[in-house]
């Protein structure tokens, strides 16, 4: 018994001091200065996830099934699973990150993947209309993905320059950064995406300090744009038609809705859903759904006050943020995964017409999850800080000194 116990105090013990507050390496000087909060909240999403798969799963492989082609019921939650080894390690990582190779990490990644996708037309796997990915050994690439918090990351390094020095064009420079982005993706077409670029874009914007009438003429130039989007594509025409009107095909929708009455507010219990063998893709664009058949609205309801409580805890850490790269890239970072899971879940509920928008840490997938796992990774490092530093005023002094 005794030499069992040994090395389980020994671990116990080393774990100790990993941990202590005077432990002065890049571990433990992570471990004191992360958003613990946070990271618990995002782990928690996580499991949430890996949840959501579990009941999805059954349904997208008797969707996937026919003719020759068997895809076992839990295939989808054990790509999940290997998608979560793969994406907890790399936020972990990326979290332990200096904020100097942060953004290092920002700037070099926005222009590969706007270079990738320059590629994406020419070398592109098409897939339901839409040439996204590049097609890599073991999965698709979708540059897109990875650049949403890259691109975040890179404009806040601009637009921080502009209020340190006002006289720089730094502004007009992120603006022209996001007409690029924004042709390339209207290229694939992914109109989706590209609202959420000029969303965030919008918001680090306002935050550092544009001019009203310029963001009233950015409103009209966007309004506008939709406008010639409507006239002129006819997958973004018959998408609002739909939504507006209730008319054509609203097959998606309307299983979608059927989930959400057939669970009730309690649900049906879990691998209990039969609503859901019906939607079109259940373990990605409508997993939320399946959430609502199986586990309840309750559970629902509980999902978006999660990721409100993530949003809202980044906001408050960043009340009293001095420096202003920190603040806009956070800033930005949050903005743009939590309107992400909004516009999902308005998806699901009829509120949006249908964007193609996964839900964050929820759904299924793989490019998408990565990318996900690096922008919350760039979003913990940014949000590390010293919890005593700031309160104590011999602190100030002592830096002063």
């Amino acid at each position: 018994m005794a030499s069992r116990a040994a090395p389980a105090n020994s671990l116990t013990n080393s774990l100790s001091a990993t941990l202590s507050r005077n432990n002065r390496s890049a571990l433990g000087r992570w471990f004191w200065t992360i958003d613990r909060p946070l990271l618990v909240m995002v782990l928690l999403l996580i499991g949430c996830g890996a949840l959501a798969v579990a009941a999805a799963s059954p349904a997208a492989a008797h969707r996937y099934s026919g003719g020759n082609i068997v895809v076992g019921d839990l295939y989808y939650l054990k790509r999940q699973i290997l998608w979560i080894i793969a994406g907890v390690p790399v936020m972990l990582a990326v979290s332990m990150l200096p904020i100097v190779w942060a953004k290092r990490l920002a700037i070099g990644g926005t222009v590969f993947c706007i270079i990738a996708l320059m590629l994406v037309p020419i070398l592109g796997h098409e897939a339901n209309g839409a040439t996204r990915w590049l097609q890599l050994p073991g999965f698709g690439f979708q540059p897109s993905e990875f650049l949403k918090p890259l691109f975040v990351v890179t404009t806040a390094w601009l637009l921080s320059a502009r209020i340190e020095d006002p006289t720089m064009p730094t502004m007009q420079l992120s603006f022209l950064l996001l007409l690029i982005v924004a042709a390339l993706l209207v290229k694939q077409p992914d109109f989706g995406q590209t609202a959420l670029f000029s969303a965030v874009w919008l918001s680090q914007a306002v935050l550092a300090g544009m001019g009203l009438s310029v963001i009233g003429i950015l409103i009209v130039l966007a309004v506008g744009g939709i406008g010639v989007a409507y006239l002129f594509v006819p997958h973004v025409t018959s998408r609002i038609d739909r939504f507006i009107t209730g008319g054509g095909d609203t097959y998606q929708i309307d299983r979608a809705l059927d989930c959400f009455r057939a669970g009730g507010l309690f649900g049906t219990g879990p691998g209990e859903g039969r609503m859901k063998f019906k939607l079109p893709e259940p373990h990605t664009d409508y997993i939320f759904s399946v959430v609502g058949e199986e586990f309840g609205t309750i559970a629902c309801m509980l999902l978006a006050i999660l990721y409100l409580a993530i949003v809202v805890r980044v906001l408050l850490q960043l009340l009293d943020e001095e420096d202003p790269f920190i603040f806009l890239a956070a800033a930005g970072l949050v903005t743009q995964f939590g309107l992400q899971a909004a516009i999902n879940m308005a998806v699901n509920l009829k509120l949006l017409p249908s964007k193609g928008m996964t839900l964050p840490f929820i759904s299924h997938g793989g490019s998408s999850y990565l990318a996900l796992a690096l922008g919350m990774g760039l979003l913990l490092a940014l949000t590390r800080r010293n919890p005593f530093l700031k309160a104590s005023p011999y602190a100030r002094r002592w830096q002063a000194a």
